[in-house]
């Protein structure tokens, strides 16, 4: 139920220089973003503080910063977009730091915050107002609004209309609270206040947000025998000032301080959680001696209370009057544990209609419920987070393999275990990274339905659901796939499309790339659908460009309130059926269409590339039998096929006012009319399969004119993306890889990669920029960045200074057309 995906080391780390840091940190993102601490003492014997960030699909390309924070490392926080994070060290300081050129490897920090000389010991960013939760009980729903709905959740401060502010509120080891504001213009606004009037030490503390849009803060001294203490702030900006309101909440005594038998067993309390940021309602205390711990849960529930006969006489209570207070409950407790190291909560926000202790003995579990502790002896218990019911055990004593080595026998070792001194859940908690005692990060795969065996049917609908999930959020899904049997792949595949065309037109246009880039995931993980990563990712780049070129396009007279010349175009080119592009071109306005010549001239390398892709299309319609060659989809995909014949209007247009922008061919013939031969084509081909029905067979004067084209214009070889590069696909087989920070593991000699038809690469064959469609020669000289997930590479600065390029390139500054993360790659990448 719960097994080993991979485990990343260090290479040639001496001993003497590593020293982990105490407490080890570590946070992972919505954006599959890992960061965690370590300590490196150099030749002076000072400490160098470090954080490290690595994506979790290629955690060998770490990217180590070195803090210049003066003491330990206290706390990590990723904020809810994933691209910002926030560090705090045992002397105050905390640091923002946000990406350099919205590069996954490449960090910078230009704000934060200080209270000098009072270690942090929780963090958080304010709550943004944003909550979606998932209707557990409803995933076979057919509308997305019903298996996830938006909870009513204020912000924890609120800018003019509306808007939530951003910044971040931290809890001190001496009972302070301090909270800076990001304001707009970039400044930060900070303010400093004690929790309570008698200001005690805080050991352990963390935060919680209200739906009113409070915050919560649990405090412990370290000692079992006191009182865990709770605080309601309230953050508010007054004449330009933050200002800080705390109240005292009801606290609690654990209860196994009030057992006699136990009473001294346990003295410390080491971890104190809240169950999930936005339930302030419930949270989980561990107890613990130097050899074993003791884990509780607690909830604060609203009672009633009772009012003596006396009064009930004088004035009797009636239904809402009763008096009620607030009263801290134990839930549930385990029995005694060994020593517990570190504990991991589910960020996912579950929604169930029944929360009580009766859900731990459901037949289903779902990836939600459950918490991850880690112990000393190097196991890993996930929990229920209610009932704390162990659900699943995962033993470290399984040596993973390394990829470029067969695996042996390891001889055992004794000596204190390895254990994890940090460890995170995804956020679909399907997975959890932890970092051990030696500085290495190991990540683990969870299954869907921990501690039941489930039928393949309910597997699916389990992994299904989640993807659903990061679809409407668009949060990264790379921890789904880690579950991806290649036999799943083309099921999950029909039945996502399934679901996407239930909903309403609207949400299928916001979600349109979203699912294409899902789709191609997917197809990665298996041999049989490989060739259609390409296809899903050129459909990508085709609705890029056909919505970037359209929106070029402007009414001559802007007072109209006729439709935009844009969907003017694609109305016509679906109604008229011509075959002739020139007869079609004449039912358009063609002063809707004049742009400034240089922008032309800029755009050619796009125009070009359409081109290209019709000419590649129509040649391979006699191939039409074999999938194994990219473009086999759009030869029955008559919303594409369309697309493409709308741009092939447009660049005839365009080509009359500069014929130097338009894609060139190399024709057997001076006099042949390329333009021409490949519109009447493409629109015979489209004419077959423009309904929603099922498309007819292309004729055969059809597939014998497009026999003729490679005699008539020479067929190019388009640059697809290389297919089964990625690490995820690799884990497929269940077994352990061993991994190095620092160096790339060889990739894959897959025979099925190297035989399809285009996906192969020589070595010294020219490289291209697959954004701008630029020819970088074998060994580029520019520097490039690469997609996290679909590998593809453009160079980092741009090559043109025209607007209309520079709004192409604004598109994909932050992401790659599939919504992946940009990194930075060495100028001789592969």
């Amino acid at each position: 139920m719960m097994d080993l995906a991979y485990v990343c080391e260090w290479e040639k780390w001496p001993k003497s220089t590593y020293c982990p840091s105490v407490p080890l940190a570590c946070a992972w993102s919505c954006r599959n973003l890992i960061a965690f601490t370590t300590d490196l003492r150099n030749d002076d014997q000072d400490l160098a503080r470090m954080i490290h960030i690595l994506d979790t699909e290629h955690p060998w390309d770490v990217h180590s910063i070195s803090s210049e924070h003066s003491e330990v490392i206290t706390c990590l926080e990723w904020d809810q977009s994933g691209s910002r994070l926030l560090s705090a060290d045992a002397d105050g300081q905390i640091k923002c730091w946000s990406m350099a050129d919205h590069l996954a490897n490449s960090w910078e920090s230009s704000v934060g915050s200080l209270v000098e000389g009072d270690p942090i010991v929780a963090l958080s960013w304010l709550h943004n107002g944003v909550k979606l939760a998932l209707h557990v009980e409803k995933s076979g729903a057919s509308s997305f609004g019903e298996k996830f709905s938006r909870v009513k959740f204020s912000p924890s401060l609120t800018l003019f209309g509306g808007k939530p502010m951003e910044g971040w509120i931290a809890v001190t080891v001496s009972g302070l609270v301090t909270v800076s504001l990001l304001k707009p213009s970039g400044q930060v606004l900070t303010s400093t206040e004690s929790l309570c009037r008698l200001r005690g030490r805080v050991a352990l503390a963390d935060i919680a947000f209200t739906g009113g849009g409070n915050i919560v803060v649990a405090t412990a001294d370290g000692s079992s025998m006191s009182p865990v203490q709770f605080y309601k702030v309230c953050v508010s900006v007054v004449s330009e000032k933050c200002r800080i309101d705390t109240e005292i909440l009801p606290s609690l005594f654990m209860r196994c301080t009030t057992d006699v038998n136990r009473k001294d067993k346990f003295p410390a309390i080491t971890h104190l959680k809240f169950l999930a940021r936005d339930m302030s309602e419930q949270v989980l205390l561990c107890a613990s001696s130097q050899t074993s711990s003791l884990v509780e849960c607690w909830s604060l529930r609203k009672e009633g209370l009772p009012v003596n006969n006396i009064f009930q006489q004088i004035s009797p209570v009636v239904g809402d009057k009763q008096p009620m207070i607030l009263k801290w409950r134990i839930l549930s407790a385990t029995n005694d544990l060994d020593r517990v190291s570190a504990v991991a909560l589910p960020k996912l926000p579950i929604s169930l209609t029944n929360t009580d202790l009766k859900v731990a003995s459901d037949t289903q579990f779902y990836p939600g419920l459950g918490l991850a502790l880690a112990f000393h002896d190097g196991s890993v218990h996930i929990v229920h987070r209610l009932s704390l019911q162990t659900m699943a055990v995962f033993y470290s004593s399984a040596a993973p393999r390394s990829l470029d080595e067969p695996a042996i026998k390891r001889p055992r070792t004794t000596g204190p275990a390895v254990h994890f001194k940090a460890m995170q859940l995804s956020w679909t908690s399907l997975a959890l990274v932890g970092i051990d005692n030696h500085g290495k990060l190991s990540m683990l795969r969870i299954s869907p339905s921990l501690g039941h065996p489930l039928e393949a049917k309910l597997a699916l609908q389990h992994l299904l659901f989640l993807l659903e999930y990061c679809m409407v959020t668009g949060y990264d899904w790379w921890d789904i796939l880690l579950h991806v049997q290649p036999g799943m792949v083309q099921s999950l595949v029909e039945k996502l499309h399934e679901e996407y065309m239930r909903q309403k037109p609207a949400l299928q246009q916001v979600l349109s790339t979203r699912i294409l880039a899902m789709k191609a995931s997917l197809c990665k993980l298996s041999p049989c659908t490989v060739t259609r990563v390409c296809d899903y990712h050129t459909k990508l780049f085709l609705m890029a460009i056909s919505s970037t070129l359209k929106s070029l396009l402007r009414p001559h007279f802007l007072n109209t309130p006729d439709k935009s010349p844009g969907d003017r175009l694609a109305e016509i080119c679906a109604k008229i059926t011509d075959v002739d592009i020139d007869k079609v071109m004449i039912n358009l306005k063609t002063e809707e269409f004049v742009l400034d010549m240089n922008t032309l001239q800029a755009l050619q390398q796009l125009l070009q590339w359409v081109g290209d892709f019709v000419l590649y299309l129509l040649a391979s319609l006699p191939n039409q039998g074999s999938p194994l060659r990219p473009g086999h989809s759009f030869l029955r995909d008559g919303t594409s096929l369309g697309m493409l014949r709308e741009l092939m209007v447009v660049i005839r247009i365009w080509g009359l006012l500069k014929p130097s922008c338009l894609p060139v061919y190399t024709a057997t013939s001076d006099t042949q009319d390329s333009m021409s031969l490949l519109f009447r084509l493409l629109t015979k081909l489209w004419i077959c399969c423009r309904d929603e029905g099922p498309a007819s067979e292309p004729d055969e004067a059809l597939v014998d004119e497009c026999c003729l084209l490679p005699s008539q214009l020479l067929v190019p070889s388009l640059d697809w993306l290389p297919a089964s590069d990625s690490l995820v696909s690799r884990l497929q087989p269940k077994q352990p890889l061993r991994l190095f920070f620092g160096r790339a593991p060889p990739l894959p000699g897959s025979a099925t990669t190297l035989q399809l038809d285009g996906l192969a690469r020589a070595p010294g064959q020219p490289k291209i920029d697959h954004l701008r469609r630029l020819h970088l020669g074998a060994y580029p000289t520019e520097e490039c960045k690469a997609c996290t997930r679909c590998g593809c590479v453009t160079m980092l600065n741009s090559p043109n200074e025209t607007t209309a390029v520079k709004q192409w390139e604004q598109r994909w500054i932050k992401n790659c057309l599939c919504g992946g993360l940009w990194r930075r790659v060495p100028l001789s990448y592969s």
